[in-house]
């Protein structure tokens, strides 16, 4: 799996080179261009998604590669029993930035984070982070339970 930033639209590609596409701007989300920005259950070429609606945000869970990946493109929502147990055991968590973002994070607590958005280095130097803008990174098969580790992708 390979994450990258490509003019505001976070692209995950799959090893079968599938594409999750998560426009940073809209907040529309698609598989290989097919939106799927609003509540259900799908799977498309060997992606399974589940798009749950909690407080009017939709919240995003892919399994890509046997990885479990999760968007969060709002964080202005209670943090509470019935949404954080969707979020269990999250392999990799694309989030915005902003002041609810790192009590957020701390509380899924996932391997590999990719924050976004204006605000990101903040996000970054605030949880300790000093992490280099990088173009595109690729995901490692065996990944940490005991470490986050933080990517900072290119604008």
């Amino acid at each position: 799996m390979e994450i990258l930033n490509n003019s505001w639209v976070i692209e995950v590609i799959s090893n079968s080179k599938n594409k999750i596409l998560f426009d940073t701007q809209t907040n529309e989300v698609s598989i290989d261009w097919l939106n799927v920005s609003h509540p259900w259950e799908f799977e498309k070429a060997w992606i399974l998604l589940e798009a749950k609606e909690y407080n009017n945000i939709i919240f995003y869970s892919f399994t890509i590669d046997t990885k479990h990946l999760v968007i969060i493109s709002n964080d202005s929502f209670e943090l509470k029993e019935e949404i954080l147990s969707f979020f269990w055991d999250v392999d990799v968590l694309i989030i915005v930035w902003s002041k609810e973002s790192a009590k957020i994070f701390e509380n899924i607590e996932a391997r590999l984070v990719v924050p976004y958005g204006p605000w990101k280095q903040t996000f970054l130097t605030t949880l300790g982070q000093h992490t280099e803008e990088v173009s595109s990174y690729k995901l490692k098969w065996e990944m940490s339970d005991d470490i986050s580790e933080f990517v900072n992708l290119e604008d």
